[in-house]
């Protein structure tokens, strides 16, 4: 065990913290600082799995109730099959849901006096973020591999090449990530967790429902499907859904591609200045 992961596990059950760090950090020495901290997180899931629920449990629920209860309803008419519509939707959805709890056990930690032990470390501040963020990126492709193989189980089939069809994965895995470090702005600027909570749920609102997720823009009133259209999501969707079963997909993953990275350009240093300030 390296004396990092040894010092954050001190921090974990309250034994004496070493001094902290007076100069700048290298970038292996940051690289095993944030994969010590993404270990302790990890763990935590591991003695908690209830943390699994918006990853793993809830995607399932939803694809039940719309592929078998609203299902007849929204497809009624329609060529094709529901289930080679739905499941990719259901994929992105299913990540940002799980991309919620980045801010919300963020806030979680302050209020529990970690951060202040985390900052006493012999490690990188910069650690502590990335640390989160590795965690949840691999919370997130456990709950991608659940879905995946739950919506095969239900009928859906994968009708294009394994690496396009990766790379669908790998496209919403990305955007999943860059909605994290999103959390984590709203985790490091809101105080309470219940508001961190709240707030991460109603701003995800309009970006699921209002795209082409669960139904097709074509069916949308005028003025919301302006903006289903140049929703990033509906990107994410579309793009997955092309690389999975078929169909132009260039356009909308260069564009997802762009939206995801430009989130990123942006949170990321937002949610390392609020840090940094909190």
């Amino acid at each position: 065990m390296s004396a990092v992961v040894a010092a954050t596990e001190s921090a974990v059950v309250g034994k004496p913290a070493a001094p902290a760090l007076s100069g700048r950090v290298g970038v292996r020495a940051t690289l095993r600082h944030s994969f010590a901290i993404a270990r302790r997180n990890l763990l935590q899931v591991r003695n908690d799995p209830g943390q699994l629920v918006d990853s793993a449990l809830m995607p399932i629920v939803f694809t039940l109730i719309f592929l078998y209860v609203f299902g007849g309803a929204i497809w009624n008419g329609r060529e094709g099959d529901y289930r080679q519509y739905l499941l990719p939707g259901i994929m992105v959805q299913t990540i940002m849901f799980a991309s919620r709890a980045t801010g919300f056990t963020l806030s979680m930690d302050f209020g529990t006096g970690i951060m202040d032990r985390f900052r006493s470390l012999p490690i990188a501040r910069s650690a502590v973020l990335s640390g989160r963020i590795i965690a949840d990126v691999a919370r997130l492709l456990l709950g991608q591999v659940i879905m995946l193989s739950f919506a095969l189980l239900v009928g859906f089939e994968v009708r294009t090449s394994p690496l396009v069809a990766a790379g669908g994965v790998a496209l919403v895995l990305l955007y999943g990530t860059a909605l994290a470090w999103l959390s984590a702005v709203i985790g490091l600027v809101l105080r309470s967790p219940n508001t961190v909570s709240s707030a991460g749920f109603l701003w995800m609102i309009p970006l699921q429902f209002g795209s082409s997720m669960l139904v097709p823009t074509s069916t949308m009133p005028g003025w919301m499907r302006t903006f289903a259209e140049v929703n990033p999501t509906t990107q994410v969707t579309d793009a997955a859904r092309n690389m999975l079963i078929g169909g132009p997909w260039t356009g909308h993953a260069t564009s997802a591609l762009t939206w995801s990275v430009g989130i990123l350009v942006v949170a990321v240093p937002l949610a390392v200045h609020r840090y940094n300030r909190r």
